[in-house]
């Protein structure tokens, strides 16, 4: 299946999904494909925020968009990569049986797959601004990032397949 049905296939179950991906092999560059688009859609949803910060403050919008690129798509993947390396350490020493390349799948696909609502974070970060609206909905795109992320840890390294 396409990235497009993925996306929507994972809200009703995480680890069916994740065991598809899984089954279609070990490719890196899939995983990088995945964590960049994660964190491209993740630079996109941070737009409208920093246009009303650039507007409410007088800062330069351009300066606020550059350090958001560089964090976002050049700093964040490789602290993504660490993480999802100390998560497989972790999953290994509570008796995980799996590579690697499980551990990063799983983490680059929740923030994949979680990106609608980031999207969706970003757009009542810019048009309503601080809140309790935006409080909900980051911890509601926080509770799903950690529910795919932990579906797929369990999949790839627990599940009998």
């Amino acid at each position: 299946m396409s990235v497009t049905t993925d996306i929507p296939a994972t809200y009703k179950g995480p680890r069916k999904v994740f065991a598809r991906l899984l089954a279609m092999g070990a490719r890196e560059d899939r995983l990088l494909v995945f964590l960049l688009a994660g964190c491209v859609l993740t630079f996109v949803a941070q737009m409208p925020k920093l246009a009303r910060e650039a507007h409410l403050t007088g800062q330069e919008l351009n300066m606020l968009l550059g350090g958001s690129l560089l964090a976002l798509v050049f700093i964040a993947p490789l602290l993504l990569y660490v993480l999802a390396l100390v998560a497989h350490w972790i999953a290994r020493a509570f008796g995980g049986q799996g590579d690697a390349y499980r551990a990063r799948l799983a983490l680059f696909w929740a923030f994949l797959a979680a990106s609608p609502l980031m999207l969706l974070n970003g757009l009542v970060a810019g048009f309503i601004g601080p809140g309790p609206s935006l409080t909900l909905v980051g911890i509601l795109w926080c509770a799903v990032f950690i529910w795919f992320w932990v579906s797929g840890m369990i999949q790839g390294y627990w599940a009998k397949s």
